[in-house]
């Protein structure tokens, strides 16, 4: 049996906003389409839907997030406010070369930390949480090895 996992889905309401900071994170913009109709409604549950799609994939080509902006049906809950004990969605984590690089640059697309610091975790990892725009939760580590 094989089994790779493909990507991961954001719902967001600006997806520019949201595509640049993922770009000045370091992810690379595959495509951006509308998905529409009631074959994507069969995928969903949803029925009759208009999304606009925009699939972004880590540098390395192995990782990919699905961000869509639901035009129809309207969206119906907003999870972006929980805790990170909270039930669901969590967080995606990314490792990066040079954490305080990082975050200088996407400082300016609204990263904020969601402590007060950087942490370390023994001589392994320097580990934080942020929000992004739209209050999005990303996990940024540095292996210390």
């Amino acid at each position: 049996m094989s089994i790779r996992m493909d990507n991961m889905g954001i719902v967001v309401e600006d997806l520019s906003t949201v595509i640049d900071f993922f770009a000045a994170l370091g992810l690379e913009l595959e495509g951006r389409a509308m998905a529409e109709g009631e074959w994507a409604g069969r995928v969903t549950g949803l029925g009759d839907q208009r999304v606009e799609v925009a699939m972004m994939r880590t540098p390395d080509g192995h990782g990919r997030l699905e961000l869509s902006r639901f035009l129809a049906p309207e969206i119906v809950a907003d999870h972006r406010n929980a805790p990170v004990n909270a039930l669901g969605y969590l967080r995606v984590m990314f490792e990066v070369d040079d954490l305080d690089e990082t975050l200088a640059r996407i400082e300016a697309h609204g990263a904020r930390l969601v402590s007060d610091e950087v942490v370390q975790y023994e001589d392994i990892y320097r580990l934080c949480y942020i929000r992004g725009p739209e209050d999005i939760l990303v996990g940024l580590a540095q292996s210390l090895r």
